[in-house]
């Protein structure tokens, strides 16, 4: 199915589903994409991703031209929806967004994807077989290690908590222990924080590993997940003394990730592959 089967259709609308953060199917974060010629509603954006049923869902459409997704310079509006509710900022849809314009050349890949979004401009850009994501750095700071907190960790060895306005980051004595974790998800669900961030230094090759828990957004465990290490860079930056580095998100799915720190800015890369694509039928939905 080519981009150019949906150029002229006013009732329909290509979806993928994408693995991110991974060279294979069925491993990495898998993501939704909807790429439309005009905005969508938001009550129905949220309803499909509650129907696609994936920790995200992406959903884009050209800024540019006479609203040809064929057309333009890379100029992309994108939003995100997990099953629950909107989010400010997604790494792995994003991946997943870029990878689909490139894949089924919706872009040559050698212009760079511009995404505006809630968080402002995102920048993807092609480096070999990795997509390379420019994202805002979202650091920590130290915070308290509350009771509450440790009871959602199951009293699991906390070694540092931190924390900035989203999420809380829980730093624990070994990559096993992150690995082994079996937090209380409803007691994570009404803590005062998107998710909870759980963390150590890694195993070679990785200079760390992590995991994330969002139940409050829907989410039990995000498999790989982009915006956390937004955070995890600048933390591990400051631990390891280290502007690049290679991460390891230990969830079921597992996922590699490349970062790299840069003042004010991560630069978040990995591969990703295309497993499923489909078409939303839109004038089903009384709302074009």
């Amino acid at each position: 199915m080519k981009p150019s089967d949906f150029a002229d259709s006013d009732d329909r609308q290509p979806v993928f589903q994408v693995d991110a953060f991974t060279d294979k199917p069925f491993a990495g974060n898998p993501a939704a994409v909807c790429v439309s010629t005009t905005p969508l509603d938001d009550a129905l954006m949220q309803q499909i991703a509650a129907e696609m049923n994936l920790s995200e869902t992406a959903f884009l459409y050209p800024l540019e031209g006479d609203g040809d997704p064929l057309e333009g310079d890379g100029n992309y509006s994108l939003r995100w929806f997990t099953p629950a509710a909107e989010i400010a900022l997604c790494g792995h849809a994003t991946l997943a967004s870029a990878h689909i314009l490139w894949t089924e050349g919706y872009l040559s890949k050698e212009i760079t994807a511009r995404f505006q979004t809630q968080s402002g401009e995102l920048l993807a850009s092609c480096h070999g077989d990795l997509i390379q994501m420019d994202f805002p750095a979202q650091p920590v700071h130290d915070a308290p290690i509350s009771p509450g907190m440790v009871a959602a960790m199951n009293h699991a060895d906390i070694v540092h908590g931190s924390r900035n306005d989203v999420n809380y980051l829980v730093e624990l004595r070994s990559h096993q222990a992150v690995a082994n974790l079996t937090p209380d998800l409803d007691k994570i669900a009404k803590l005062p924080y998107q998710g909870v961030i759980v963390t150590s230094a890694g195993e070679a090759p990785y200079d760390f590993i992590s995991r994330y828990f969002v139940p409050a957004m829907g989410i039990p465990e995000d498999p790989v997940t982009g915006s956390s290490h937004c955070s995890l860079g600048p933390y591990w930056q400051a631990k390891l003394g280290k502007d690049k580095m290679l991460a390891y998100q230990a969830s079921a799915r597992g996922g590699e990730l490349h970062i790299e720190c840069t003042p004010e800015r991560i630069l978040i890369s990995g591969q990703a592959v295309t497993v499923m694509q489909g078409e939303l039928f839109l004038a089903q939905f009384g709302r074009l």
